[in-house]
């Protein structure tokens, strides 16, 4: 599991460097990123500061450099409403994969019930309201996305208990704001949370948390080029 957090300060960076932890840099953030630091391109469209496609993408390219470590670049998005992103993300997409970039989706409730092209991202965000994030529809989606080959992100991910449910539901990276408050304590803290996570078994993420995730899948991913 990789964490993404956003660069608080030289402890932070330096355990980024190290490989410990990721980086999430967004347009509105104004953070550098550094070359060797493994890193994803969030759009700010949560924090409403989403600056529109054309400076978004222009954002993008002036990192091209950087673009090999960059695991995703998500598409813009709309919080809750997953039939208003799919459509804001749409045109989107395609020139993110145009800058040599791998696109992702951003997740939001209701995305469940919509007919989408799979193939035009390569990762699947999770975002949305916290009780769909933590629901059965997410986790099913997680599950499709997996069985796709694409990578799984979950977002807002800030304790332990979050970061074993993402596990269990396969995710492979998740970002959280954690460190922006206290990084000095809190870093600590989150790269003893990684070790556990990342050195336990299979089955050992937690007996509430793999009994939920068990009902939350409703059973096995649906076939590839099917609704999930």
């Amino acid at each position: 599991m990789r964490y993404y957090a956003t660069a608080s300060g030289p402890l932070v960076r330096e355990a980024m460097r190290a490989g410990q932890l990721g980086m999430i840099a967004t347009p509105a953030a104004g953070n550098r990123v550094e070359a060797g630091v493994d890193w994803i391109a969030d759009n700010a469209s949560y924090t409403g500061h989403y600056p529109g496609d054309d400076r978004y993408l222009a954002w993008l390219a002036a990192r091209t450099v950087h673009r090999g470590r960059c695991t995703f670049a998500t598409a813009p998005d709309l919080v809750g409403d997953a039939a208003a992103t799919w459509a804001r993300s749409l045109p989107v997409l395609p020139r993110i994969r145009a800058l040599g970039y791998p696109a992702a989706l951003v997740a939001q409730d209701g995305l469940e019930h919509l007919d989408i092209d799979w193939s035009l991202f390569d990762g699947l965000f999770l975002g949305g309201s916290t009780a769909w994030k933590l629901g059965p529809a997410a986790a099913q989606l997680a599950a499709h996305a997996r069985a796709l080959g694409l990578h799984v992100h979950v977002g807002r991910v800030n304790s332990l208990h979050r970061l074993r449910y993402a596990a269990s539901i396969g995710a492979h990276s998740t970002d959280g704001t954690y460190l922006a408050y206290g990084p000095r304590q809190n870093l600590p803290k989150l790269l003893g949370w990684l070790d556990q996570v990342n050195t336990a078994s299979p089955d050992s993420t937690g007996q509430d948390l793999g009994a939920a995730t068990a009902h939350n899948r409703g059973g096995p991913p649906p076939a590839p080029g099917t609704r999930p």
